[in-house]
């Protein structure tokens, strides 16, 4: 795909804001770290129209891991509540430019959704420009019927990532920062160990953002190569809970070799299963 298939412009949504068929979904999500409180910025502001798609209320209830996909038929039920089809074009955005909506775009698309794109550059860029926005809850929109296809392949399990690394049939990347990949730094969520899958590689998620926006494809593939990873070969991305696993699965597309799946559980499950080695390096 090329960024055209995966990006709009601010000046392309803020053209076509109501029109028939187009939702706006403001899929934003911070870690604990970031001290930013999602729902809360949604009431202060957001795009006119706007919907708010919670990752931590679309997933998985009975599965005590964050933010883990949920069931066809009640993903289908949520978003079909808010008003959202499957044959719509969803443009989906978040608060901090790019970090939470590619996960949110992954999840449609996981879900069968035909066309979905991702603001770019996001609220941030939105603002920056001086376009319009509103307060408050979202506008109440009548409901939709959203025909769920889940797409299994494009999620890797725990057993698929241990079944990768020991054969070596796929390489593992992970998007988490270098200091919490190494083992040097802590994890955002309590009685977490940091570390590394071993046989893994690390490529921070911001190393390839630039002012809330994707680096060029040539940039991007200059940073996968950097970091070890072959291109031409089979990858999984992770990260810490499944949020920027998927900015690097959307850059792998940009440059045209996308990746064989995204890791839902990532870190956090991995770090929890008793069993699961972990690496960490020595200073």
């Amino acid at each position: 795909m090329s960024r055209a298939d995966i990006f709009v412009t601010t000046e392309w949504l803020a053209a076509n804001l109501g029109r028939p068929g187009v939702v706006v979904v403001d899929g934003s999500y911070y870690l604990s770290t970031m001290n930013r409180d999602a729902a809360a910025e949604f009431a202060a502001g957001h795009i006119p129209g706007a919907i708010r798609f919670d990752i931590d209320a679309v997933k998985d209830m009975a599965n005590p891991l964050p933010h883990m996909l949920p069931g066809a038929a009640e993903f289908a039920e949520k978003v079909g509540t808010m008003g959202i089809a499957d044959d719509m074009t969803i443009i989906v955005y978040d608060g901090m430019g790019l970090f939470s909506a590619p996960r949110v775009r992954w999840t449609f698309r996981t879900f069968g959704a035909k066309d979905v794109r991702i603001l770019d550059g996001g609220y941030p860029k939105w603002l920056a420009e001086g376009r319009a926005t509103e307060s408050g809850p979202a506008l109440h929109r009548a409901a939709a019927r959203f025909n769920a296809a889940f797409d299994a392949s494009a999620v890797a399990s725990m057993a698929d990532v241990k079944a990768a690394l020991a054969s070596r049939s796929a390489q593992v990347v992970d998007a988490r920062p270098a200091g919490r990949f190494a083992g040097t730094d802590p994890e955002p969520r309590p009685g977490l160990s940091s570390g590394h899958m071993p046989g893994s590689v690390n490529l921070p998620f911001a190393a390839i953002i630039e002012n809330g926006q994707l680096k060029n494809e040539a940039a991007l593939a200059s940073a996968f190569s950097a970091a070890g990873v072959d291109l031409d070969k089979p990858v999984i991305t992770s990260c810490g809970s499944g949020v920027s696993a998927a900015i690097l699965s959307t850059a792998m597309e940009i440059v045209g070799k996308p990746p064989k799946a995204l890791y839902d559980g990532s870190w956090a499950e991995w770090a929890s299963a008793p069993e699961a080695e972990i690496i960490i390096d020595k200073p």
